[in-house]
């Protein structure tokens, strides 16, 4: 099974990056090789003297047309992997006579402009230089021109189904119009005296042969338009309907409704009913977008995060779904049972239902009808217009004094506790974070089990729906440390204070001694399945002699070489690298504050190629590896990285665990 860039979400990695540049020179090579390096061979072919423009156009659109058909009809490339260009009538219209004309007077577009500017070619570089100020100008005029931008918008539309054939048949007479183009071409250069060379040899009459011949195949392979798809049987839509058929198309009321209420970050629900019933009732939280529109409104949050659709029942839900699927959707969910399923199985109370639920149960329905039948002011109170995002993240102190009084923000100040009792942000709520560490399977210093770290932020007054905004004193991975005890259960809705309380005093923000009236909460629910990052020894072990994933000991070079130790034995995990978790954050009198984003991505890219690139983090005993975490998962957006709580400390000591000396 084949894949694309696009589709495994690498874009923006190194590999994606090698091959559009490799690609870009083959595809120069390849132009100037055509004459494409020269105005006057480009311009000609207004005069009928040099018609290669036209050829060698033709030969690119069959080429990629009949690669992707024979590709995604043969099931070795899925379609979703592919990126369909939405179409713009009114804007591809009016660019194309700008960008025809333009070619007309200067011989140019721009990648031949590109390909003689590379050649030294004076006029070509100019042309290159005006596209430049062209689109340097659009982007400051978008605001007047984005109604135009837009002018004619149709989404995927693709020629098939306007001249009602399938996909493969417009392939073919595409491919014959090509050849009659190639004949006809050949033709009238050999009549104005200009070429026709290959009307006398066999390569024209094998070359158009072969285009058919490769253009039947993939009339019988390729799939159905996508407009017609629906109507075409399982053999067309065999991946999608796997999905249904694993149940992967679709989410549970109880998932959701956890998911609601811990304010998930990048969560979209969409109401797809009219609007006269989602105004009368609608889940806390939902979008309206209703079936006629539904494209439209959830086209901004296309494969980013989780869209989850729902309606009275799952009939509508289900059409709009497949048809999102259709146009490149990959984040697009169902709701089980619809709205009447939510109410049963999530908003019906305990005392109603047929079995009786366990206290846990009974608890989170309570909080569930809470949250969802309560008015929105009594669940969360009112949210200012800008939320730092993404969460979990960083925010600044600006932002910070702006919100203060929030109902539904938990400060939490990690600094000691005579530190915290000198002078601490209003409504800050003094935790050690060691209070959060235990041992656990006679491991010490062990992040504790979710249901007691469930119990610590009750006891506080954390909600599942709370902003929580850390706040370290000298050690950003204090922070980080109660940031993965926020991960364990699944709260999303966390932040760390960019230069903690020192960048705060510097700045003379509000401070005060008095204590936050904190009362107790009941955390609930903690997200089933939540940590699936922490590992233990024997997927370490395994790590190890596999050679992947990379095992990323972030202790101080001196304890990593074996220089120095406080454990068992010294050296380390052998394949293990060594990156000092000091070595992402900037520490002083201003503050402690993370290196700049960009800083980060280079230093951990020599590391790991990619974002998709797994990673086991370890230090001692966890608390120093919290902070490469959030560094990689939370900052840099890695996706596979897992925290091997234990650490060191569990290594060191057991005798059957090999160790690498230092070197």
């Amino acid at each position: 099974m084949l894949s694309t860039f696009y589709g495994a979400d690498r874009l923006d990695s190194p590999a994606a990056w090698a091959a559009a540049f490799i690609l870009g020179v083959l595809f120069g090579l390849a132009l100037e090789r055509a004459g494409f390096g020269s105005s006057r061979r480009l311009a000609a072919v207004f005069y009928l003297d040099d018609l290669a423009v036209i050829k060698v156009m033709f030969t690119a659109l069959v080429t990629a047309m009949l690669a992707l058909l024979l590709l995604t009809g043969s099931g070795l490339l899925p379609p979703e992997h592919l990126f369909y260009l939405p179409t713009v009538y009114g804007a591809h219209l009016l660019g194309g006579l700008i960008l025809g004309t333009g070619f007309a007077m200067g011989g140019w577009c721009p990648g031949t402009a590109a390909v003689g500017a590379a050649s030294g070619k004076l006029d070509a570089l100019l042309f290159l230089a005006g596209g430049v100020l062209g689109c340097l100008l659009y982007n400051e005029l978008y605001p007047w021109l984005a109604p135009l931008a837009a002018w004619g918008e149709a989404g995927v539309d693709f020629l098939s189904p306007h001249l009602g054939l399938s996909q493969g048949a417009a392939a073919f007479y595409v491919t014959l119009l090509a050849v009659l183009v190639f004949w006809g071409c050949e033709i009238l250069e050999r009549r104005r005296g200009v070429g026709g060379a290959l009307l006398s040899g066999r390569f024209l009459p094998t070359f158009s042969l072969a285009l058919l011949l490769t253009a039947a195949v993939a009339y019988l392979v390729a799939p159905l338009d996508l407009a017609q798809v629906s109507a075409a049987g399982p053999s067309r839509e065999a991946a999608l309907l796997a999905q249904i058929e694993a149940g992967t198309d679709h989410i549970e009321p109880e998932e959701l409704a956890d998911r609601l209420l811990a304010r998930e970050a990048g969560l979209v629900v969409a109401d797809v009913r009219t609007e006269a019933e989602y105004r009368a009732f609608h889940l806390r939280g939902a979008i309206h977008a209703p079936l006629p529109r539904v494209h439209e409104v959830l086209a901004p949050y296309k494969n980013r995060g989780l869209i989850v659709l729902y309606s009275g029942g799952m009939t509508h839900a289900a059409q709009a779904r497949d048809s999102l699927a259709r146009q490149g959707f990959r984040n697009v969910y169902l709701l089980s049972e619809g709205l009447t399923g939510f109410r049963e199985r999530v908003l019906k109370p305990a005392s109603l239902r047929e079995e009786t639920p366990t206290p846990e149960k009974a608890a989170r329905i309570r909080a569930w009808r809470a949250f969802f039948l309560a008015a929105p002011a009594a669940v969360a109170g009112p949210e200012p217009a800008e939320m730092p995002a993404p969460l979990p993240g960083l925010i600044e102190t600006d932002w910070l004094a702006r919100n203060l009084g929030q109902p539904w923000i938990k400060i939490i100040d990690l600094r000691s506790q005579p530190e915290y009792n000198t002078g601490h942000i209003p409504g800050a709520v003094y935790l050690s974070y060691d209070s959060l560490r235990g041992v656990v399977g006679g491991v010490s210093s062990m992040l504790l089990p979710a249901e007691l770290l469930a119990a610590h932020f009750s006891l506080i007054g954390v909600t599942p729906r709370d902003l929580v905004v850390l706040i370290p004193g000298e050690k950003m991975h204090d922070a980080t440390l109660v940031g993965m005890a926020a991960e364990r259960l699944g709260h999303r809705r966390y932040a760390i204070l960019q230069g903690g309380m020192a960048k705060w005093l510097k700045e003379k923000r509000p401070l005060t001694t008095a204590l936050p009236a904190a009362a107790p909460s009941s955390y609930y629910p903690v997200q089933p399945g939540a940590d699936d990052f922490t590992v233990d020894a024997r997927a370490v072990l395994e790590a190890s002699q596999q050679g992947r994933p990379l095992i990323l000991d972030v202790r101080p070079a001196e304890y990593f070489r074996g220089e120095k130790s406080e454990e068992a034995r010294a050296g380390h995990i052998p394949g293990a690298r060594n990156r000092p978790f000091s070595e992402d954050v900037v520490a002083g009198p201003e503050g402690v504050f993370f290196k700049p984003a960009a800083e980060l991505a280079a230093a951990y890219a020599r590391l790991l190629p990619d974002k998709q690139s797994p990673v086991i983090v370890h230090c001692r005993t966890g608390h120093q590896a919290s902070q490469t975490f959030f560094v990689l998962k939370r900052l840099l957006g890695y996706r596979q990285v897992k925290y091997y709580d234990a650490g060191w400390s569990e290594w060191a000591s057991r005798p059957e665990l090999p160790v690498a000396p230092g070197k």
